[in-house]
């Protein structure tokens, strides 16, 4: 690794760099992948639609839950040791879910890839701030790092239909074992070690209280959003705010804090965090549902399906080349904001063309959502990382990935919710089923196509327009957030593109 701090990066870094960023486009993509076997595995488990969401957020809540933990772990024992055990783990995971045979051991399963992805990911951040020294250098492996990230988001559906096509719904997690095993071999002679010189110690009472709040206050919001203003709600509500008042109160007085909560003073810090996981929340409660409204209302196959939310990926990493033009030319502050206001068009967009009988507007809209969030999240990413001081990159590394993670579980659980929500309120239940049939219509789209099938075909077009509108009433919201976090963005972020400057 370069000694000096001024030292440019060489053929060694830049493979390291390759390493680190499959490693967090598989993590990326195992966000998504699941998408497109919804339909599939609800019919083979007989998963409900509150299964559903579970399997596909409890993922996202794991990782954000530890994620600030393991950042600080990593910090302390080695980032590279880390991130090489919890490649191995998520590998081993992998396997317990592609061969669920119920919903609870898949729901555990993801849990487990979960805690494994969370050793991995604010490692990957934090190596290549150790790893690359001369700014530029380091602006331009954040684009590359960020391409993975938010092109593995938009490419998990696509891995997800081409597998589907062919094999079982479990394949979407074998694929995750060979991408592993790569990442593993390849790390142990390309990737140097690094850590904290200062070898902090980890306070386990900090950690039990970031999981405490995190976990609980996603859950309500989740709760809140679908079944209103319930005892559960209250009860996680009430635990999670009175554990991250206590968290701050005690990294406030801690030597070694498990958070630096100094650094949320600065504006470029906050608004970048904020501004990534709202930017991913968009992306991820889009293409968790959009998979499903493309086979379901659509009817499309798996692999068409995939094929159909393309435009987003090559939108996605295309995006990227972008980033230096926005920078320079509106500062990091606007060129967040516009990126977002931007994204935020193309989710109304989508609202509209779902309607429309043809395809070519969807796409349209699909790109322009992927290409706006592509480019808020990798500026975001590198303010972020720019403004902390080196020993400690692991440590706030952690907390934007925290963000990201929170970002897509909330995404999937609060606009997924939402989308059920109305789904549930608009959806014409025949009256000539029984109970048992009727709940199943009432529960889901996918559980209305298992039902009704060819026996009530107007009662299945009507339930697909109900889902259409859900989906549209969703895209509207989060165009909403979007504009209003884009603004956001643009008056808390400083505009300058200096990042030395933007730490002040």
């Amino acid at each position: 690794m370069n000694s000096l701090n001024t030292a440019r990066a060489g053929a060694r870094e830049w493979w390291a760099l390759a390493v680190l960023t499959l490693a967090v486009t598989l993590l990326a993509v195992d966000g998504t992948v699941l998408a497109l076997a919804v339909p599939a595995l609800s019919d083979s488990l007989d998963a409900t639609s509150t299964q559903i969401l579970w399997i596909g957020d409890i993922y996202s809540f794991a990782l954000a839950g530890l994620l600030v933990t393991m950042g600080n772990l990593a910090d302390r024992v080695g980032r590279k040791r880390l991130l090489l055990i919890g490649a191995v783990g998520f590998g081993l995971s992998s396997v317990l879910a592609a061969f669920s045979t119920t919903p609870e051991m898949l729901i555990a399963a993801r849990m487990l890839l979960g805690v494994s992805g969370a050793t991995v990911m604010p490692s990957t951040l934090a190596l290549i701030r150790a790893i690359f020294f001369d700014s530029k250098q380091r602006t331009r492996a954040i684009a590359v790092w960020s391409a993975g990230a938010t092109g593995g988001a938009a490419l998990g559906p696509l891995v997800g239909g081409a597998l589907l096509e062919n094999y079982w719904w479990g394949s979407v997690f074998l694929i995750n074992i060979p991408v592993m095993i790569l990442v593993v071999v390849l790390g142990i002679f390309l990737i140097p070690e690094s850590r904290n010189p200062e070898r902090a110690p980890i306070d386990l009472l900090s950690a039990l209280l970031a999981f405490a709040a995190i976990v609980p206050l996603v859950y309500a919001i989740k709760t809140a959003v679908k079944d209103g203003l319930t005892v559960g709600f209250a009860v996680a509500l009430v635990v999670g705010l009175i554990s991250g008042f206590v968290f701050v109160r005690r990294q406030r007085r801690l030597e070694y804090p498990l958070i630096d909560v100094s650094l949320f003073a600065r504006p470029a810090f906050t608004g970048s965090v904020i501004a990534n996981s709202v930017a991913i929340f968009a992306l991820s409660g889009l293409f968790f549902f959009f998979s499903q409204y493309l086979q379901l209302v659509r009817g499309f196959s798996p692999l068409v399906a995939g094929l159909a939310e393309l435009p987003a990926t090559i939108a996605a990493v295309v995006a990227v080349v972008a980033v230096g033009w926005a920078v320079s030319h509106f500062g990091r502050g606007m060129a967040i904001g516009w990126a977002l206001l931007m994204t935020s068009v193309g989710m109304a967009g989508l609202a509209i063309a779902e309607q429309l009988p043809t395809y070519i507007w969807l796409a349209i809209a699909l790109a322009v959502v992927a290409g706006g969030i592509s480019i808020a999240a990798t500026i975001a990413v590198d303010t972020v990382v720019s403004v902390v001081p080196r020993e400690r990159a692991g440590a706030a590394s952690s907390i934007s990935e925290t963000a990201y993670e929170l970002g897509i579980a909330l995404g999937i659980a609060v606009l997924g919710s939402i989308l059920n929500a109305v789904y549930r309120n608009t959806v014409s239940v025949p009256t000539d089923l029984g109970t048992a049939e009727q709940d199943a219509v009432a529960e889901s789209l996918a559980g209305a196509t298992q039902t009704l099938g060819d026996r009530f075909p107007e009662a299945l077009d009507a339930a697909q327009h109900a889902f259409t509108g859900a989906m549209q009433v969703t895209a509207l919201v989060a165009a909403g957030i979007l504009a209003i976090v884009g603004v956001f963005a643009m008056k808390v972020i400083p505009h300058s593109n200096n990042s030395e400057e933007a730490k002040h």
